[in-house]
This record gives C-alpha cells, sequence and structure tokens, in this order.
C-alpha cells in the first residue's frame, strides 16, 4: 500500500486548487456553518465593493482619521482577503480528501477486472443457478471456456459462488478458502512483501480480492456481492465517500455555531453603541470584526483533521469502517489482548534442562534431543537449539520415530531396546506407573515449581523410567511492558485473554505488566468481561481473528478484526488490521488519541487567537471618538485601517499555516487527562494569545508600508 507521506505534491495540489472552487457551492458549504457565514460577508462585502466604485472610484468614504486608500479599493482588498479565507478552508478539506483519493487510485489499479475461474460441474452457484459449465458458455461476459472451467469476468461473481486459483493467479473478489492450502502474496493490499499461508477450515481461511496465490491450488467460496468487495469498501472508506462526522465532531461543530452566534449578536450590537459615539463605523470594518472574531481557524480545519485521522489510521493498515471507530478509540479506558503472538512471541522455548538425582546430565540432555529429533514444532526445534547438540553426532540405527496425538499427549523414539519418551507430566507419569516404576519426587516438585513460575513441563523418560524436565517458557515480546506502561498513563486498564490455567495467566500477567486477566477463556468469557465493564461506564476495546471472537468485537466498542481472520470477525469488528499484527490496537488506540488531541488543541488555539484579534480591532473602531481607547491599542499599531486590514489578513493565513499540523497531527504523549489539558493550555492556548499579537504587529508594518 502506498505510504507516501507527503503532505502535498504537484498532483496534490492541483487537485486540492480545482476542489477548492468547487466546494464554494453554497450546498456544500453549509455542511460547515462557520466557513459558510464566512462566504455570506464576502458575498455581501462583493456588494459593498462594487456599488462603491459606482458611486465613483478614488473617493473616499473612510471613517478613519489616517485615510491612505480609497475607500472602493479598501473595500476590494477586504473582499479578496475574505474569499481567499473561504478558499484556504477548502483548500484544507480538498488537501486532505486528495491524498485519499490518490490511495483509492492505488486500490483501483488492484480492483481491475480480474477472471474468475469457475469449475465446471461443481456445486458452485453463479448468478443464483447451479454451475454446469454450459450455463456460463452462452454468458455475453464470458471471455473463456473449457472442459474443466469457465472463465468469467469478477464482476459477475456474487455471494455463494465457488470458484479455483492456481499459482499465478489474481484472487478476483473476497471469499473463505474451503479446500486447499496456497501461499499468498498480499502486498498488493499490506504493502507487507512476505507471503503468508492461507488454508480451509480454522481462523486462517479468508482471503482478499486483489492478493495473489503464489504457489499450490485453492476452491473458494464468494462471500460477498459485486461491489461491496473489501477493496470495494476500502475505495469508499478512504474516498470519504462514506464517511460522515462523528458524535465529537458534531458536537464541536454546534459548539462553533454557538460561538458564531454570540458573535453575530456581539457585532450587532456595536451598532448602536457607535452611533451614540458618534463613531460611523463601515460594513467592511463590522464584517471584518465578526470574521476575524468567531472560531475560523478550527472551522475552516476540522474535516481535515477528521479525514487526516482516518488517512494515519489507512497509513498504519488499518482500515476503519466509520471515522466513529478511530475517534471511539482515543476514548478507550479497557483494552483486550490475547496473550499468544501480543503479549508473547507465540511459540514456547525451551529455557531449562532438569535432570533427576542421580541421572547423568550427558545422558539426559541425549535422550531429550532424541526424542525431539522428529518434533517438527517450535518448541521441538527450540529444545534441540537449547541442548547445542546436533542429533546427527548420535549414532542411531533404524529409529522409529513415535508422533505426538492427543490420546498419547506425548511422542518420542524407538530405537532397538531403548524407549524415550517426552511429554506432559501425567502421561508420562502414568507410562512410569504401568510400569511398576516409581516416579520420583524431585520431579514432581520441579513440575509444580515452574507451574507455578507460568511455564510448561516436559517430562522425559527412557524404558518407562523418568530421566528429567524440559521447562518450556512463553517469551515475552521485548518492549510490551513499556508499551503497557504507556497505556497505563493514558489511563487504559490492560486485560490479557488466555486459554491458560489462573496459576499460568497470573504469572505472565505479571512479568508482562498487564493490569488484569482472563483464564482459561471461552467465547462468552470475553462477552460477559466486556459487558461488566461497558456497564459501568468504560468504553472497550478488543482484537480477534475467529469465528468465536465475533460476538464479543461486535460487542466492544473498538473491535479489530484480523485480515486474515474469518469473515464473521471482519464484518463483527469496526476495524481491521491489513497486517494480522495484534499489537497494533496499542497503535490505534494512539492515532484515536492523536485525533482527539489535534481537534482539542486547534480548537485551543483558534478561539485564543480571538483575543488578539479583539485587542486589534475594538480599538481601531472606536479610538477617534474614544480616545482613551489608546490604551487597549498594545500592540501600536499603524492606523486603524492598517489595523483592521492586518487582523483579517492573519485570519486568512493562519489557515494554510495549520494545514500540515492538521494532516499530521499533534505530536502524541502518554501523559494523563489533566496533565494534557494543561500541556494544551500552555503551549495552543498561550500561544494562541501571543502569535496573534506577534503575526498582526508584523503585517501591520508591511501593510503601512504598502498604504
Amino acid at each position: 500500500m502506498n505510504k507516501d507521506n507527503k503532505i502535498l505534491t504537484r498532483e496534490t495540489f492541483n487537485t486540492s486548487l480545482k476542489q477548492s472552487f468547487i466546494k464554494l457551492n453554497p450546498k456544500v458549504m453549509i455542511k460547515n456553518p462557520i466557513m459558510f457565514c464566512v462566504e455570506i460577508c464576502t458575498a455581501v462585502m462583493l456588494v459593498v465593493t462594487i456599488n462603491s466604485f459606482f458611486q465613483g472610484v478614488g473617493t473616499d468614504h473612510s471613517p478613519f482619521t489616517t485615510h491612505h486608500l480609497p475607500e472602493s479599493i479598501y473595500n476590494l482588498v477586504v473582499t479578496t482577503i475574505l474569499f481567499l479565507t473561504v478558499l484556504f478552508a477548502n483548500f484544507a478539506e480538498a488537501i486532505a480528501e486528495a491524498r485519499g483519493k490518490a490511495q483509492a487510485d492505488s486500490l483501483r489499479k488492484t480492483r481491475e477486472e480480474t477472471p474468475a475461474k469457475i469449475v465446471n460441474g461443481e456445486l458452485g452457484m453463479v448468478n443464483g443457478k447451479k454451475n454446469t459449465g454450459s450455463d456460463l458458455h452462452h454468458s455475453p461476459l464470458t471471455i473463456h471456456h473449457s472442459q474443466e472451467y469457465t472463465i468469467i469476468n469478477s464482476s459477475q461473481l456474487k455471494k455463494g459462488d465457488v470458484f479455483f486459483c492456481e499459482a499465478g493467479d489474481v484472487i478476483p473478489t473476497d471469499g473463505e478458502i474451503i479446500e486447499g492450502l496456497a501461499t499468498i502474496d498480499e502486498s498488493a493490499i499490506t504493502g507487507e512483501s512476505a507471503p503468508v499461508i492461507r488454508e480451509a477450515g480454522g481462523d486462517k481461511s479468508s482471503i482478499t480480492g486483489g492478493t495473489k496465490v503464489l504457489s499450490d491450488k485453492i476452491k473458494v467460496l464468494v462471500t460477498t456481492q459485486p461491489g461491496e468487495s473489501f477493496l470495494d469498501k476500502m475505495i469508499a472508506l478512504v474516498e470519504g465517500a462514506s464517511r460522515q462526522k462523528t458524535p465529537n465532531e458534531i458536537a464541536l461543530t454546534i459548539l462553533l455555531a454557538g460561538f458564531t452566534l454570540v458573535f453575530i449578536i456581539v457585532t450587532i450590537t456595536l451598532k448602536p453603541f457607535a452611533d451614540y459615539a458618534q463613531t460611523p463605523i463601515t460594513i467592511a470594518a463590522f464584517i471584518s470584526l465578526f470574521v476575524c472574531l468567531i472560531p475560523t481557524t478550527i472551522g475552516g480545519l476540522l474535516s481535515a483533521i477528521g479525514i487526516a485521522g482516518m488517512d494515519r489510521a489507512l497509513r498504519a493498515n488499518v482500515i476503519t469502517k466509520s471515522g466513529k471507530a478511530v475517534e471511539t478509540a482515543g476514548d478507550v479506558d479497557v483494552l483486550l489482548l490475547d496473550k499468544t503472538g501480543t503479549i508473547t512471541i507465540g511459540n514456547r522455548k525451551a529455557t531449562h534442562f532438569y535432570p533427576a538425582n542421580g541421572i547423568d546430565e550427558k545422558a539426559f540432555t541425549k535422550a531429550v534431543v532424541l526424542s525431539s529429533m522428529a518434533d517438527e514444532t517450535p518448541e521441538g526445534k527450540s529444545i534441540i537449539e537449547l541442548a547445542n547438540v546436533n542429533p546427527l553426532t548420535y549414532k542411531i540405527e533404524n529409529p522409529k520415530f513415535i508422533q505426538f496425538t492427543a490420546e498419547t499427549r506425548c511422542s518420542g523414539i524407538d530405537l532397538g531396546n531403548s524407549r524415550i519418551r517426552k511429554g506432559a507430566t501425567d502421561a508420562i507419569k502414568n507410562i512410569v506407573e504401568r510400569a511398576g516404576n516409581k516416579f520420583p519426587i524431585e520431579i514432581a516438585e520441579k513440575v509444580k515449581e515452574i507451574s507455578s513460575n507460568g511455564g510448561t513441563p516436559l517430562v522425559v523418560s527412557e524404558n518407562e523410567v523418568a530421566l528429567g524436565v524440559v521447562e518450556l517458557q512463553d517469551i515475552i515480546k521485548p518492549g510490551i511492558q513499556e508499551r503497557f506502561d504507556r497505556l497505563r498513563k493514558m489511563g487504559i486498564k490492560t486485560v490479557m485473554v488466555t486459554g491458560d490455567n489462573p496459576l499460568t495467566a497470573k504469572f505472565i500477567a505479571e512479568k508482562a505488566g498487564v493490569d488484569d486477566f482472563i483464564a482459561e477463556a471461552k467465547p462468552e468469557d470475553k462477552m460477559n468481561y466486556i459487558r461488566k465493564e461497558q456497564a459501568d461506564g468504560r468504553l472497550v476495546a478488543m482484537m480477534g481473528d475467529g469465528t468465536n471472537d465475533a460476538p464479543a468485537l461486535a460487542q466492544a466498542d473498538v473491535g479489530v478484526a484480523m485480515n486474515s481472520g474469518t469473515q464473521a470477525a471482519k464484518e463483527a469488528g469496526n476495524m481491521v488490521d491489513l497486517d494480522n499484527d495484534p499489537t497494533k490496537l496499542i497503535e490505534v488506540v494512539e492515532i484515536g488519541k492523536q485525533l482527539l488531541m489535534t481537534r482539542g488543541t486547534l480548537t485551543t488555539f483558534s478561539i485564543a487567537n480571538d483575543v488578539a484579534k479583539y485587542f486589534a480591532i475594538i480599538p481601531a473602531l472606536f479610538i477617534t471618538a474614544i480616545p482613551a481607547l489608546q490604551g487597549l491599542n498594545i500592540m501600536k499599531l499603524h492606523s486603524p485601517e492598517s489595523a483592521i486590514l492586518s487582523a483579517v489578513i492573519f485570519n486568512a493565513i493562519i489557515i494554510p499555516l495549520l494545514i500540515p499540523l492538521a494532516l499530521k497531527g499533534v505530536a502524541y504523549k502518554p501523559i494523563g487527562a489533566s496533565a494534557l489539558l494543561r500541556r494544551n493550555l500552555f503551549i495552543y492556548g498561550l500561544g494562541g494569545v501571543i502569535l496573534p499579537f506577534i503575526g498582526i504587529k508584523l503585517i501591520d508594518i508591511l501593510v503601512s508600508i504598502v498604504m
């Protein structure tokens, strides 16, 4: 997937500039009440400007004591600046959308018409009819027909159809593998070059249209209707076609609209005050004051912030089904994480050999290595790795390997008269005691000790005599404790979900640093835990990839499904992780918090801006009639005329200057809510007051030179 992080390219700029003018349509603008008000003000000023030109070019009706510009030219300058303010706001939204559209175009190339091979005579259904091959032979869209299969366009595939793919084929649409196993290249979707294995049955049977089969052959059941595939949904989402405002965004829009209404009243009530003070104020001055006081900065960037939040999730290879999902992730209180593959590496490793009393260490090591020769599991390989012995150095003849089964719960090797077994404690104990031998007390105690430390003991025996114990341990992922610490600083409670017994689960939980755990977890246990937390008013997030995870994913406020998981899991969750990385849930939370932080900080900055603009414009309006207001002219601006122009210009240019911050997001730091509020008020609140004073003063100097 395209990971280009450039905010602006030539192509993006041209597209966004064009869209900025298209968005001037009042039907589009009315969705953003603040900028719609600015557009109306621009239209009013345009009428005033035209009228002033008709009254006579060069005449001067300015109310200010220092006249540098004819009123008609002054009105034209104000109109132009207001128009640019609206245009800049549209540009901010358009550039965020353009990045998504570029992503969508890349995805469309992946979704180009792909041939689908329908097996003749199979039980699959095509267009609601049983697929016999001959039915498709007469289809006008059929592009190939043979004795073995019929090739049709992928657009003809319907939910319930069955097709097959072999090495080199591009998978035409989403589906579940119902027969076979294959290596799949998912780089077109995930950007990850390493191929993955998908097979029928289990939780790794789901495949995505647009990916490519590298080896073997699979038969696939179509699980989506045309136009509803995962790729189609991704395109719609990144284009923003299905994006709706989130509850938080709607609430903020209402708040900002309220501010706008208040400032309409404030501006209107200035008229009687001005008449009383015998201070004539032009329409241009009233409109400039109104536009500068309303929160135009956040109003112009609000949509861009929301779109950019979904875009950041997409660039992290997470598809969000709505902006609400990303936003909710920022408010999560409880996080449910699987132990295996998330907190631990996923495969247990051998860490120690413990021979029984009287057993030679080298003899025990030899027995352990021989019993693991045919063990292809990661655990078996780690035993040989720990022993640091090449099994081929042992002279063995005519070995008979005993494979592990669920019934015997052990494996091993027979060499002549020697029978070596390795397996679960109770399985080996039964073998030893059935032969009339005694199971050593020190081995039993060591087994208990290993279990209490969260490990898995494997007992090794030779000729029905227990030789010792191999300790296997779940390896905690490097850095996972630090990530949990970060979540704790955010105020998020972490919960480990595992099928292990409570003793082992408790040990792993303490070692990893999670706050709670669910041991011997069943699907209903996850559901009950989530419901309990939600009943206490908390927001819960979890991840899953299996059909048995679907109910909990649907119940959770933020459900992240793995792309390799089942269709049921992907439909139940409101996010899909293309990388199949269970730890991505932590990153999603950070993206959500960054979105909320960005919106909050820019809102703080925007409102704080009004203070400086107030001190720039109000004194300028009344300074002639009320000289005492000179004390409020703390910026010592050149003239009332330049003061108003400087404030309006600053109000316009601050929007494009903040576009990079809106798109990239405020740098996230895992600190508590109160500390975060203090930080934002100090940096963006105080900065929002100071920066306009500096900016307006600098612009005033330039304006006064030009005038």
